[in-house]
């Protein structure tokens, strides 16, 4: 099984590490090990994120206010957002059945 995020999600993640980096040193690099944390064990254990519906997980990041949604596949894990907590609530929807990952 491998891991896909879909640009957008890529892109918040990045985003969200270069602000934290900017605010703190080494706290940009901090969220990037916990995703990568998080990832691993999804790709080891897909299911066991909290379903959202048919298609959707999603799983709490520990030490950030990130839930990262994603989907699973006989392929893949994709992730669709890496979404702030505090952010509007399913946001990221439109990005659902988006196939363009990177």
């Amino acid at each position: 099984m491998r891991l896909e995020f879909h640009p957008e999600a890529q892109h918040e993640l990045n985003e969200a590490a270069e602000r934290y980096e900017g605010e703190v040193t080494g706290l940009g690099e901090r969220l990037g090990a916990e995703v990568e944390r998080a990832t691993t064990l999804l790709l080891r254990h897909p299911e066991i994120g909290a379903p959202l519906d048919e298609d959707l997980r999603s799983w709490v990041l520990y030490r950030f206010p990130f839930t990262l949604i994603y989907s699973v596949s006989t392929e893949a894990v994709r992730v669709v957002a890496v979404a702030h907590q505090s952010r509007r609530p399913e946001y990221w929807r439109s990005r659902v059945g988006d196939e363009t990952t990177s």
